[in-house]
């Protein structure tokens, strides 16, 4: 398949990328600056820019993957932070549906990111991709308005999926190395008041997900990018301290928290327990679906 990916050089674009031309696909990344690849298989796209023209090399693409977004875990939500993050997705997006208008022979699928933000905090409730309770925050309406975007490639006769990632594990990029840090120092303890879940997965997993999607014709709509085991705050501690070999003594308080990130906070104090009914349904098989094996890979 010919694949165009925007977001194709962050953290879960990486690994996508990398499984991709291990597969045997020719990979169409979107980027800002343009560059000529050292690998056959790979073709930088100039886009976003005045006197870019993405369509032209981007025609006989067969499908599109949406990752473009500033990232939520860069400093604090400032007001202009949050702008930044609403912004680049909704501008990356519209640009991404322009170019699919313009294109004579139209790609077959777009699977756009999303994330598990659109659900409310809960430490009762389980969400899976029936639950028509959504957020009202800035982080749920952002993947909200997001996802409604994306859906407009339908209107060109595009199937779209939408991958609602949970919190991504993995050792070079996403939210691990923060919280790995103060037990590789000793001093790791449960953050907030231990009660608030976490739906992670594996990088590997989210990857071998976005491409599950990208080859399965039935599969429409949203579906929950989280592995079928989430955790606990307090739990999810204890593993990293115990996979690491260090203790669990020493709690965050959420004020501290609260004081450090300001609203961006919310990522560690509040969370959604969400299960991938969608995946499942469809035959997805997890290669890491506990927490123990998938931060047991991680730091091996």
């Amino acid at each position: 398949m010919k694949i165009a990916i925007t977001g194709g050089t962050g953290f879960v674009g990486k690994e996508l990328i990398r499984l991709l031309i291990a597969r045997g696909d020719e990979v169409y990344i979107l980027t800002r600056k343009a560059k000529d690849s050292s690998q056959r298989s790979i073709t930088y796209v100039k886009w976003l820019a005045e006197d870019a023209k993405p369509e032209n090399q981007l025609e006989g693409i067969d499908a599109f993957i949406n990752l473009a977004g500033a990232s939520i875990n860069d400093g604090r939500w400032s007001e202009e932070q949050k702008k930044l993050i609403y912004s680049s997705r909704m501008d990356a997006t519209n640009e991404l549906l322009r170019i699919i208008h313009k294109l004579e022979k139209k790609p077959k699928v777009l699977v756009n990111a999303s994330a598990v933000g659109i659900y409310p905090p809960s430490q009762t409730v389980t969400y899976t991709e029936a639950s028509a309770e959504l957020g009202s925050d800035f982080l749920a309406q952002t993947v909200r308005d997001w996802e409604i975007l994306a859906h407009r490639a339908e209107e060109d006769g595009l199937r779209v999926a939408c991958g609602r990632f949970g919190i991504i594990l993995g050792k070079n990029g996403g939210a691990l190395p923060l919280m790995a840090l103060p037990y590789k120092m000793f001093a790791g303890g449960t953050v907030g008041s231990g009660k608030q879940w976490l739906s992670w997965i594996h990088i590997k997993d989210v990857a071998r997900a976005l491409i599950f999607a990208l080859d399965n014709d039935q599969l429409t709509g949203a579906f929950n990018v989280t592995a079928p085991h989430p955790k606990q705050m307090k739990d999810f501690g204890k593993e990293i301290a115990h996979t690491l070999g260090r203790p669990h003594w020493i709690p965050v308080p959420s004020l501290a928290m609260k004081a450090v990130l300001g609203d961006k906070s919310q990522l560690v104090l509040e969370g959604q327990r969400v299960l991938p009914i969608v995946l499942e349904q469809h035959g997805f098989q997890f290669k890491f679906p506990n927490l123990r094996s998938a931060l047991a890979d991680i730091y091996k």
